[in-house]
């Protein structure tokens, strides 16, 4: 929100742009269910503990229990890094996606989907695309 509000701020129209525009990167996960997202979600976690470790790598498969595993300092750095992501069945992601548009003020919202299989990527997208519309 502070990145926010200083772009907004320091803006100047330009022959371009004649208002600021915001595009907000949001991580989402979606699934049928919560269950499902969380679990799906702990391939982002495995990759954003592999940033916070400096041991970066391809994107795993979900694993259960992931984050449950990780010391508190590695799950309170992983909830940092994920702030403004999206995980969660239809009900929670369309909660969670119009909270983040009311309270960015966003023109749009990018979705950054990193879900393992290729297939279950494009559902959550699918899932998120009904409520954006």
């Amino acid at each position: 929100m502070q990145a926010l509000d200083i772009y907004r701020h320091n803006f100047v129209p330009s022959a371009v742009l004649s208002q600021p525009k915001v595009v907000v990167g949001v991580p989402l996960i979606a699934a049928p269910t919560d269950e499902e997202a969380e679990f799906l979600a702990s391939s982002i976690h495995q990759r954003v503990s592999g940033i916070v470790r400096g041991e970066r790598r391809a994107l795993q498969p979900p694993v259960a229990g992931f984050l449950a595993s990780r010391d508190p300092r590695e799950q309170a750095a992983i909830a940092d890094f994920l702030a403004m992501a999206v995980i969660g069945g239809p009900d929670r992601v369309q909660a969670q996606l119009h909270q983040i548009a009311q309270t960015t003020q966003a023109d749009e919202l990018m979705l950054v989907c990193d879900i393992f299989d290729p297939a279950l990527r494009l559902r959550a997208l699918d899932i998120a695309a009904g409520f954006l519309q």
